[in-house]
């Protein structure tokens, strides 16, 4: 043994290769923390000294190859000031360096993922055979950084720059036999085959049967592009890149900066520039806010498989009840993860066009080539519509998906609950109904919870699984294991009105309301909202959303909360609703709507409006804008987070995301509180008492004030 350390070890093979095998003793995958990188560096160390050893291969013994750099690490040390991040970018760097210039030749065999850190570890060697299976990319940008350890240095002088700019501008993870087309890596076998493919491939190169000095020689050089080809290249990128990224996600742009401005240089000084780049980004606000998004969706994951391990009750099949275009989404959703699904309605319309959606999303899938015709017909397959009571009597879960009122939903969810068998778990696709008032009826109450999908289903990761008082934990991990298992992010809330994420988003709908009674502008407000972040502002929302599913949901709001959610008397919205004016689906609500060349809506202004809302009358500066929309909004998740529907900050955070588009850069409304400054908000609090209850500050923001705490 040539060395043997806690995250990896070094032993002599026959005919003088070394194998590099990175194996974490502590944790189920590899990934590069301090104490990784030290070890790199021991074995690089005793490898320069092994005179017996001709070639080196780097192997995992994880089902993974590297999964990247432990970020939970690492993020305490972007805290440090600017020049002690850069010192240990170098030193950290110079492992890197010092493996990629040992003596003999080097192979990488990638068995499956190498991301981030592990891919920079891939580049680092002179030759890299994959597996088919594995996945290969440098996935930084998503979280607002770009690659630290060698990856914008050495990527482009093995795949070209444009290539290299694509792979981290878009930080996609690619197969094996993408990444082999454009040689990022330069042999693909199977698994089995791997460890034995990547010794031929290291005996062949230690023979200089193969070139890997002038692979390294290139690696090390200035990128082969003249003048020209650079401007046209860099240009090229910059205007593609800049106009998808925006000014609120720097990273793609600093990535093509930094390639740019080393394209001449050696790769010891383009690992400057490199540095450089890394650190302006790792104290930016952006990357804080969606290294914790990252953080917080691997605690939703880790929440799912433990709730998959712990339900005593499979998901095999599924049955929707109420057709439709949600219903529809949900039971492709369902069928596409492998879930069978059985969907009920009353009305072969409703079938119909509940099937239709079915169609229209894979139709769309085949055209931009992420669908195949075998995928299609095995998912259109696997959804029954039925106008049979009996179609629905052996499903594992029911969906009730029908329309929002509580009359009908108890009715129907009573009828389900006599044909579905006993172990079989009921839920509600309700948006504000009590899960406690849909479950008096029902026999089996412990066997009942809400699951919140958001429209269009199969775009919107998020699903609330919403607990009421007699919600049995069994039957609460069965469902959140069934939504992650069709591939959707499952939060579990307590009940409430509104829930979680409708209870936080109608104060930010008020907001807007107030400030439209004096006079504001709602296209300046849109404007300003899409500004901060917002995927649209929120008149443009709410017409998609519905002006009369809002204004139900307000009447909902209102009795659940007098106090800080009252309806609003001449509420520009529900004075919209009585002109029949819904917005998106009949054509015309905030703005109104017509179709393009290509078929897709379109929104104009119809000044007609005005005569309905009212004439804008007063400026406001965007600031103020943001604070009467975002105070209330981040106050009521404060209340959500007080009083227990919701469990961590996390959760609270991505169900924002998820749920309502909520920024990511600024990494939803808790971290985004922390950002803006507890004392601030209690500021705040008091420059808007006048507006009413839903301004004034929460308690536990009060005495977090006053012990200096934060949410994360």
């Amino acid at each position: 043994m040539i060395f043997e350390g806690q995250s990896l070890n070094c032993q002599l093979l026959d005919d003088g290769i070394a194998e590099v095998c990175f194996d974490n003793q502590t944790e189920s995958v590899n990934k590069f923390d301090r104490q990784t990188l030290e070890e790199l560096k021991s074995v690089t160390e005793a490898l320069t000294q092994a005179s017996q050893v001709k070639a080196v291969i780097v192997t995992s013994s994880k089902p993974v190859f590297i999964v990247g750099a432990d970020i939970t690490e690492f993020q305490g040390l972007f805290a440090n000031s600017r020049e002690e991040l850069l010192d240990w970018t170098a030193k950290a760097n110079q492992i890197f360096t010092a493996f990629e210039d040992l003596p003999v030749p080097t192979v990488a065999a990638i068995n499956g993922f190498a991301l981030g850190g592990g891919m920079e570890m891939v580049l680092a060697c002179d030759l890299r055979v994959a597996a088919d299976v594995a996945q290969v990319g440098l996935p930084e940008t998503k979280l607002g950084l770009i690659p630290g350890f060698g990856g914008t240095t050495r990527l482009p002088r093995v795949i070209g720059s444009d290539n290299a700019i694509e792979w981290i501008a878009t930080a996609k993870q690619h197969k094996a036999d993408q990444a082999l087309k454009v040689g990022a890596i330069d042999a693909v076998t199977t698994l089995e085959q791997l460890k034995d493919v990547a010794i031929t491939m290291a005996k062949d190169a230690a023979a200089n049967q193969l070139d890997w000095q002038a692979r390294r020689a290139q690696k090390k050089a200035p990128l082969g592009l003249n003048k020209l080809e650079a401007v046209m290249a860099f240009n090229t990128a910059k205007g593609m890149v800049g106009a998808k990224a925006g000014k609120n996600y720097p990273a793609p742009m600093e990535a093509i900066r930094v390639i740019e401005e080393s394209a001449t240089l050696s790769r010891d000084e383009a690992l400057k520039i490199e540095h450089e780049g890394f650190v302006n980004l790792a104290q930016t606000s952006q990357a804080d806010a969606l290294i914790q998004i990252f953080l917080n969706d691997q605690l939703l994951k880790k929440k799912a498989k433990v709730a998959a391990k712990s339900a005593q009750k499979a998901i095999k099949t599924s049955g929707v009840l109420g057709a439709g275009i949600m219903g529809g989404g949900i039971a492709y959703q369902s069928s596409v993860k492998g879930v069978p699904a059985v969907m009920k309605d009353i009305r072969q319309e409703a079938l119909d066009l509940g099937m239709g959606e079915a169609m229209k999303i894979l139709n769309k899938g085949m055209q931009i080539g992420k669908v195949s015709a075998e995928k299609m017909a095995r998912t259109l397959a696997a959804i029954k519509p039925t106008l049979n009571n009996d179609d629905i009597k052996p499903v594992d879960i029911v969906v009730e998906a029908v329309v929002e009122n509580p009359k009908v939903k108890d009715a129907v969810l009573q009828e389900a609950e006599g044909l579905i068998a006993d172990d079989a778990i009921l839920t509600s696709n309700t948006s504000t109904i009590s899960i406690d008032l849909l479950a008096k009826n029902l026999q089996r109450p412990e066997q009942f919870c809400g699951m919140h999908f958001f429209n269009p289903v199969h775009k919107m990761p998020l699903v609330e699984v919403i607990r009421g008082s007699k919600t049995s934990d069994e039957t609460v991990a069965a469902v959140v294991a069934y939504a992650s298992a069709i591939g959707k992010s499952p939060i579990v809330v307590r009940d409430c009105p509104g829930f979680f994420v409708n209870r936080v988003l109608f104060p930010y709908f008020r907001g807007f309301s107030q400030l439209l009674q004096e006079g504001a502008d709602f296209r300046v407000v849109d404007k300003t909202m899409e500004k901060f972040g917002w995927p649209m502002g929120p008149s443009y929302l709410l017409d998609v959303v519905g002006i009369d599913t809002a204004v139900h949901c307000v009447g909902v709001m209102a009795e659940g909360f007098p106090e800080r959610m009252s309806a609003l008397a001449n509420d520009p919205v529900e004075l919209l609703y009585k002109k029949d004016l819904f917005g998106q689906k009949n054509g015309a609500g905030f703005y109104a709507y017509s179709k393009d060349k290509k078929g897709r809506p379109q929104k104009t202004v119809d000044d007609q409006v005005f005569s309905i809302i009212g004439q804008p009358e007063k400026e406001f500066s965007a600031e103020e804008i943001v604070e009467r929309l975002m105070v209330p909004m981040i106050f009521e998740v404060i209340r959500c987070f007080e009083e227990g529907i919701v469990e961590t900050p996390a959760e609270a955070d991505m169900g924002l995301i998820y749920g309502l588009g909520f920024p990511p850069f600024r990494g939803g409304a808790l971290k985004y509180a922390d950002a803006l400054g507890i004392d601030k908000l209690i500021e705040l609090a008091d420059k808007y008492s006048h507006l009413g209850a839903a301004y004034e500050a929460p308690e536990k923001l009060k005495s977090m004030a006053k012990d200096g705490k934060t949410f994360y």
